[in-house]
């Protein structure tokens, strides 16, 4: 397995810039224009909204880790770089998205387990484990067997320790990282860009009593103190509190790409903006006509 995220097929292989990502969708859409005209789909980020739902609606009766989880996820959104969606049944793509995930975070479920709790979750034709083994063959083969996923979890634990994070803060920052997973940021930026954004927004947005989901507005917010960090490479920052202080001349003093930090924030803020918008009920529907037509 590849330690070293530098040198995995993550970063050689599966990282794009964003107007090479959108010509790929853009290449794909156009093999596939009759079912793209005949199927119009929501947003993709309420697509993975959705997708991220059914994950967890599936998953928490199996106590799966987080991590299994978040490789599932990189799974569908490199997948479907790949394929066209509407060639596919979405739903038994999640569900040997999670089976192989498990596979390959060594907390693997037996596939009549998986089987059993999609048909439990969505649909009783889900009655059939060829269909997982024949899917999981077809999402093996689409991501070229590149299938070691490097996550932000562990560059948010190193970086934890280093600035006395307190839980709260912590649990913020890993709330967010969960959050990206929703967004394109997985196949554009590195892990530690990622672990960097959740912790400077966790530092600076602080967490609420109300709880930690975040809004457009607060994480809006952030951007000012984000802007100072690439003004303290050429002078002080006017009077933080100490330890955001700290982390701010820890970032003017560090390699970090401060654009790339900016433009993860306003992803998250582009999120939780079409986030509000969100109706299940809608995606839902859009998934089954193509399916159904399929079958």
């Amino acid at each position: 397995m590849a330690a070293n995220y530098w040198e995995s097929t993550q970063r050689k292989f599966w990282t794009f810039t964003r107007q090479d990502l959108a010509q790929e969708r853009k290449k794909l859409e156009e093999s596939e224009r009759s079912l793209v005209n005949a199927f119009p789909m929501p947003d993709r980020r309420h697509l993975s909204i959705y997708f991220s739902n059914q994950l967890t609606k599936m998953a928490r009766p199996l106590a799966i880790r987080q991590q299994a989880m978040a490789t599932a996820q990189v799974y569908v959104r490199r997948f479907y770089t790949k394929v066209e969606i509407r060639r596919t049944n979405p739903l038994l793509v999640l569900a040997t998205a999670l089976y192989l995930a498990c596979k390959m975070e060594e907390c693997p479920q037996h596939i009549r387990i998986i089987l059993a709790e999609a048909r439990h979750c969505w649909d009783a034709s889900f009655n059939d484990i060829s269909k997982i083994g024949e899917c999981e063959f077809t999402l093996i083969s689409e991501l070229n067997s590149q299938l070691i996923v490097h996550h932000p979890y562990r560059s948010l634990a190193e970086l934890q320790t280093q600035f006395q994070l307190t839980q709260e803060e912590n649990s913020l920052a890993w709330s967010i990282i969960n959050d990206h997973y929703l967004t394109d940021l997985p196949l554009l930026h590195a892990p530690h860009v990622i672990a960097i954004t959740a912790l400077i927004l966790a530092v600076v947005l602080k967490p609420t009593q109300s709880g930690y989901q975040l809004h457009a507005a607060g994480v809006a917010n952030a951007l000012q103190t984000l802007s100072n960090v690439g003004n303290a490479r050429n002078a002080e920052g006017p009077g933080f509190p100490p330890r955001l202080q700290k982390l701010i001349d820890w970032l003017a003093e560090s390699s970090v790409d401060i654009e790339a930090v900016i433009e993860c924030t306003q992803e998250l803020i582009s999120l939780y903006h079409v986030w509000d918008d969100y109706q299940e009920k809608a995606v839902k529907d859009a998934i089954a006509k193509f399916v159904k037509a399929r079958d």
